[in-house]
């Protein structure tokens, strides 16, 4: 007997999902996830949005428990994830499929950048410059062929 618990529990088991796998993958990369120079590989996932609203709230998860686990403290555990959630809002917000990865390059080099001046103490415009680079990489190099090559493939996310 198949038991259809409708688009709610595929919603929040998309969202279950993609937040563990986002926080599974920052934490086996730990050693370039945290820090002034660092590329989340993780944040190729940031292009989710563009296909499933689900993917908002699971990233969003996704960042908490990977900055839970970063140890660079609340500030970055808060604004950290709230940075997140605004990109990937704003990735759900864009038509354009080249320009999806960019909310979260801006978003993240700013507010990221300016947690690591804070807790880190390192200088302002270098946190943001490593931090932008850090996401073109992850978002650009990796997250937008993994939008074309999911794009082929939309009939996943037709659950």
């Amino acid at each position: 007997m198949k038991v259809n618990h409708g688009r709610r529990f595929n919603y929040w088991t998309r969202a279950a999902m993609i937040g563990a796998v986002y926080a599974i993958i920052t934490i086996l990369f730990a050693p370039i996830s945290y820090g002034m120079v660092q590329v989340r590989i993780s944040e190729m996932l940031l292009v989710l949005p563009y296909f499933t609203p689900a993917a908002i709230p699971g990233l969003f998860v996704g960042t908490v428990i990977a900055n839970l686990y970063g140890g660079l403290g609340i500030l970055d555990v808060v604004f950290g994830s709230l940075a997140t959630l605004l990109s990937a809002y704003l990735v759900s917000k864009t038509g354009n499929k080249y320009l999806v990865p960019l909310p979260p390059v801006i978003v993240n080099a700013i507010v990221v950048g300016l947690v690591l001046h804070y807790v880190l103490n390192l200088p302002l415009y270098l946190t943001i410059l490593w931090v932008g680079a850090g996401q073109v990489i992850a978002c650009y190099g990796l997250g937008l062929p993994l939008l074309l090559l999911l794009e082929k493939r939309k009939h996943i996310f037709d659950l």
